[in-house]
């Protein structure tokens, strides 16, 4: 286990499509983490949130484990958009638009004080 010593901690946001194989990665490395459910951003997606604890030493050794699958890709989703004609107020109509997603947001943050009872 490579989290004793703690004096950082990544905070991770993954799509929760990936996150599995993210954990997994981590975990055969000798890093584990702590998983919280999250969603939000545009597009109001399930996301997995993994906190990250680990001595500044192996930083960099995490930061090149989540930059593997830090990818972005690029899906088409419908937009419904209200418009104004004559015959009726507000009908709806569905416009799709790419929009870019995936990839990991990640804040990298000092620990003051560790403790594990």
């Amino acid at each position: 286990m490579k989290n004793t010593n703690c004096d950082k901690m990544i905070i991770a946001i993954i799509q929760n499509d990936d996150y599995h194989e993210v954990v997994a990665d981590l975990n055969e490395h000798g890093f584990y983490v702590t998983v919280l459910q999250s969603s939000g951003g545009f597009l109001k997606r399930p996301n997995a949130t993994i906190m990250i604890g680990l001595n500044h030493e192996y930083l960099d050794e995490v930061l090149q484990l989540l930059k593997r699958y830090g990818k972005r890709t690029e899906m088409e989703i419908k937009a419904v958009t209200p418009t104004m004609d004559a015959v009726h107020a507000l009908p709806i109509t569905s416009v799709t638009v790419p929009v870019n997603c995936g990839g990991i947001v990640l804040f990298i943050l000092d620990v003051a004080q560790y403790e594990r009872y």
